[in-house]
């Protein structure tokens, strides 16, 4: 796990980057070509893994983990100096050029530089586990791991993109290629840019043309409990101790029974809770769990100024406006587990999607036909992600509503779209950003095991009727009983959740409209009496979100733009 920065015109510096990476950083320039990497060493942690790593002219810069790189070393016949997966990944690209990369299990970035043909190839995993953010204009090029090492080659803030900012009214975040500045984008999840003589990006991995194959309940169950004991053990692969987070939910229970089960050692349980408005607070939970597992379990209680004192921090490390309240609970978290000494933990994103457990998958399919869930009608927008596209109309000044969804593939049944859609924008964009920003400002590694591809497409596989059954997550807590206390498998679903809304009145009250009329004032987008009725409701703990998101987007805002 680690930081990349490379540029076509330029010396980079990754030392921006020292928090991904603070065990080993270095720079190497080829003729106009910069590539530097800071390093964060969970596998091989011999200075021979160091990079940028060069063998025969093929110099790579890689931030992640390839799970199966021992497997792929002799399946493959390589042949390899080092004990590091990153060598792997030369070797692979020497043998089959652009052609090995549903060959890799893991969370990776990537920018191969091939000097005898002076040709970039830039990777980014399947389901967007890694961050890769370019700048390309004028045929200059420049990639980053976060975008602050763009901006810190540029020496220059580009225009705010205004797309961007409707993208993330609706989804806590931009989607598809966009950032919040123009000219600086992402790369999209599953896919890799070529460029040498022309620039091209391509994609070579998508869930958007999975048929139904699985049937028989008894097979799936017994399927599933394979697959999932399969993707944490080989999250288990590491020269470095691996921790598990906690939080009392079923998903965080289940991965770190599994692992206590696996272990040959007894784990490390890491919970976070709360000094007041209690009922947010489930440490009571994580130690039932802790204690039924017997794990070396640790808690940490954080305050309102713990919390109200990280945000600025959360903005410096997402280099954007992004509205997941969570990722300061899990910033701090990651915080707590650095100062303990471990370097990496496995956390439990990914099981809400491809076991159907947000209740408002259940609205969405209670409500809506197949017919009337498309794009069109922005029945995901009006589903539970912030703001809806009729809401942005009474927002904003001269907005005219947007399909943001176009381009996204519309003709799966309304289990499978919900899953499906998911992945490509909460999972690629929201939970990703959350646990690698987050993790790595504090230089953790989180690996998420509910994400392995082969239990995604497994589940996009199942017979909708059998995934749905009587409940939510009806597989998995078929499964999880087995291994859990029946008070964890079957209580009720609370999510990672605090008291944000609450903290932010205590603290800034008023203020909240004073900022947000300062930006627009600059600006002039808002209808600010709209903006007051979001305040005011969110004060009863109605459009909480709403006013969240609007707060970030003015802090970040101001201290860009006005400062």
């Amino acid at each position: 796990m680690c930081a990349i920065v490379g540029s076509n015109f330029k010396i980079v510096d990754p030392k921006v980057l020292l928090h991904r990476g603070p065990d080993n950083y270095d720079i190497k320039n080829y003729k106009n070509v910069s590539l530097g990497h800071a390093r964060l060493a969970i596998i091989d942690l011999d200075n021979e893994a160091n990079q940028p790593m060069e063998f025969d002219d093929i110099v790579i810069v890689f931030n992640g983990e390839i799970y199966n790189y021992k497997e792929l070393k002799k399946e493959h016949h390589l042949k390899t100096v080092t004990k590091s997966d990153t060598e792997v990944l030369i070797r692979l690209y020497q043998k089959y050029e652009f052609n090995f990369l549903n060959y890799l299990n893991g969370m990776f970035s990537f920018c191969i530089y091939d000097k005898k043909k002076d040709r970039f190839f830039c990777v980014r995993d399947r389901f967007g586990k890694k961050p890769f953010y370019y700048y390309f204009k004028n045929n200059k090029f420049i990639f980053a791991s976060e975008i602050k090492a763009i901006l810190n080659i540029l020496k220059t803030t580009p225009q705010m993109n205004y797309q961007a900012f409707y993208e993330y009214l609706s989804f806590m975040t931009p989607i598809n290629d966009n950032t919040f500045y123009q000219d600086i984008h992402k790369l999209k999840a599953g896919s890799y840019i070529v460029f040498d003589q022309k620039f091209e990006i391509k994609k070579y991995y998508d869930i958007d043309n999975i048929p139904t194959v699985y049937r028989d309940e008894n097979t799936i169950l017994s399927d599933i409990e394979s697959i999932l004991i399969s993707s944490l053990k080989d999250r288990l692969v590491a020269d470095v101790k691996i921790a598990t987070l906690l939080s009392g939910g079923l998903d965080s229970s289940f991965i770190s029974s599994l692992y206590a089960k696996y272990s040959d050692t007894k784990i490390d349980t890491f919970s976070i809770g709360y000094d007041e408005h209690l009922k947010y607070c489930e440490l009571k939970y994580a130690k039932m769990v802790a204690k039924h597992i017997d794990s070396n379990h640790h808690e940490m209680v954080i305050t309102k100024k713990d919390f109200i004192d990280t945000i600025e921090k959360m903005l410096y490390f997402t280099d954007e406006p992004f509205g997941d309240s969570a990722s300061i609970p899990t910033f701090l978290l990651s915080k707590e587990i650095n100062k303990s000494g471990i370097k990496a933990a496995l956390s439990g994103e990914g099981s809400d999607e491809s076991f159907l457990g947000y209740d408002n998958y259940f609205d969405v399919l209670r409500h809506y036909s197949f017919k009337k869930l498309n794009p069109k009608s922005h029945i995901y927008q009006s589903a539970g992600k912030t703001f809806t596209e009729k809401q942005k109309t009474l927002l904003l000044k001269n907005y005219k509503e947007q399909n943001l969804l176009k381009g996204y593939n519309t003709d799966y049944s309304p289990t499978k779209w919900v899953s499906y859609i998911d992945f490509k924008i909460w999972i690629a964009e929201v939970l990703m950003t959350k646990i690698d920003r987050m993790s790595m400002a504090n230089s953790i590694e989180l690996r998420s095991p509910f994400l392995d591809y082969r239990l995604v497409e497994y589940m996009l596989s199942v017979d909708e009727d059998i995934k749905k059954g009587n409940t939510n997550k009806y597989l998995l807590k078929k499964i999880a009983i087995k291994y859990l206390p029946k008070e964890i498998v079957y209580r009720k679903k609370k999510g990672f959740s605090s008291p944000f809304i609450e903290w932010l009145y205590s603290e800034y009250d008023k203020k909240i409209l004073e900022i947000l009329d300062e930006v627009n004032k600059e600006i002039d987008i808002f209808n600010m009496d709209f903006i007051k009725f979001l305040y005011n409701k969110a004060k009863e703990k109605r459009y909480k979100q709403h006013i969240w998101q609007l707060f970030l987007f003015a802090k970040w805002f101001k201290k860009l733009y006005l400062n």
